[in-house]
């Protein structure tokens, strides 16, 4: 019997990386902040490596946070996944399109294009936006959660049913008898509802998938609802085994709930991977990109902790009359691990340098540190798969595709070779086209 592989994706907003102060990195040129060509090598490196899909975030407001900080989102994601399509042949690109701005006919229209363009290889994050400074942007104000949730359906059921306009035999290409099209198979929509409508159709045929796979991202309790009816992927942000137990479990009942397989929704982690030949090499670079935040850390990990820390507590491990009274906050998950590592004899600066503030789990030292990780969590049912998120680009990129992808694949847990042309094919999800069929309720 083969082994259950997980599924790995890669996510990337800028040429520099997600750390803020990638930019300060010796590597790194400067001028690539808008620099396509740099992304378009990440997401090569990653087919490389064989994982599903590239995750293209977005984010409609300003992102960069003080003079030292680099924006964290720059060119705009469709215009990067259509780049990336023309430069790879397996990868997929998921990007991140808001139904809260976007009229479903333009998202109808651009994915499904993307999705001919690149093979079939494209997803769609559907997600609601609820920044006041991004609301602003479209001369708008953000409505509650629940009005944006019920527009984000609609948006759904009017995008999906644009896809599938177009029937899939609507091609009939006889120049003999001069027919192009079975016009009787392409026909409008005509769809309205509460917040949003479209007449339709789509003049666009089927990809070799058929159509964008859906995802989501969140997992607010909205969120799961949302990713249950709709979602082929759930892109989550979870700190330990438990929490992601939970949330997997939740998403899976979601889709039960709206009459699909609970095994139809890959549930997908996050991990910020830090990779050198030895754990303090690798600790040394984390920490680089730490640093510049290191003051403001040490206070918030006072918090995790119960202990009243500032800058002068950095350099020297916790005393034993402090670690008789520090505890887990149960209010952050990520307490536990930033209590078991200041355990571990390390320095206050040096716990921190551990990346137990960030809001990923952060596995840090060889590749084998990190197939390690993921094997755990695949193990334990904690996801279906991971995206991973390199601090720098592209050497967290090939550190990782070179290291720790040759170890998955020796351990059995990871494909060795891609199982087909289209993101459906490589995730294992089923075929859709048009609007998801659901069993009649008696």
């Amino acid at each position: 019997m083969s082994r259950k592989k997980m599924h790995l994706a890669a996510a990337s907003a800028t040429p520099y990386g997600a750390s803020p102060y990638a930019w300060l990195e010796p590597g790194v040129d400067l001028h690539d902040y808008d620099n396509i060509h740099v992304l378009v090598r990440a997401a090569q490196a990653a087919e490389r490596g064989m994982f599903d899909f590239l995750f293209l975030g977005d984010f409609l407001a300003q992102t960069q946070r003080s003079e030292a900080h680099a924006p964290n989102q720059t060119l705009e994601p469709t215009i990067v996944a259509t780049a990336i399509a023309l430069a790879t042949e397996r990868i997929g690109l998921v990007t991140t399109v808001s139904a809260t701005f976007q009229e479903p006919y333009n998202i109808a229209r651009v994915l499904k294009s993307l999705d001919v363009v690149s093979g079939g290889r494209m997803g769609w994050n559907a997600v609601t936006t609820s920044s006041p400074q991004a609301a602003a942007n479209f001369g708008r104000a953000i409505e509650d959660r629940d009005t944006r949730y019920a527009r984000a359906d609609e948006v759904v059921q009017i995008v999906q049913a644009l896809w599938g306009s177009w029937e899939e035999d609507a091609w009939i290409g006889d120049q003999q008898s001069r027919r192009i099209t079975d016009l009787s198979k392409i026909s409008p929509v005509n769809l309205r509802g509460t917040y949003v409508s479209s007449r339709g159709p789509l003049e666009i045929p089927p990809s070799k998938q058929g159509q964008p796979v859906m995802a989501h991202a969140g997992t607010s309790p909205h969120s799961l609802a949302f990713a249950g009816r709709y979602a082929d992927i759930l892109i989550s942000e979870v700190f330990t085994i438990e929490e992601a137990r939970h949330q997997r479990a939740a998403v899976r009942r979601a889709a039960e709930s709206a009459g699909r397989s609970p095994d139809d929704v890959k549930f997908f982690v996050g991990v910020m991977p830090t990779i050198a030949a030895t754990h303090a090499e690798a600790l040394a670079r984390r920490g680089k990109l730490i640093e510049p935040d290191i003051e403001q850390q040490v206070r918030h990990l006072g918090q995790l902790l119960g202990l009243p820390l500032g800058p002068r507590d950095l350099d020297a491990p916790l005393s034993a009359d402090q670690l008789a009274v520090a505890y887990a906050n149960p209010g952050d998950p990520r307490s536990p691990r930033a209590l078991e590592v200041a355990k571990e004899g390390w320095t206050v600066r040096q716990v921190l340098h551990h990346a137990v503030i960030d809001y990923h789990p952060s596995p840090i030292g060889p590749p084998e540190v990190i197939a390690d990780h993921l094997q755990e969590w695949f193990e334990a049912d904690a996801a279906d798969g991971f995206w991973v998120i390199p601090g720098v680009i592209p050497e967290g990129m090939d550190s990782f595709v070179d290291g720790v992808i040759p170890i998955l694949q020796q351990r059995g847990l990871f494909r060795t070779e891609y199982e087909g042309e289209t993101l459906r094919e490589n995730l294992g999800v089923d075929h859709q086209y048009g609007p998801q069929r659901r069993p009649q309720t008696p």
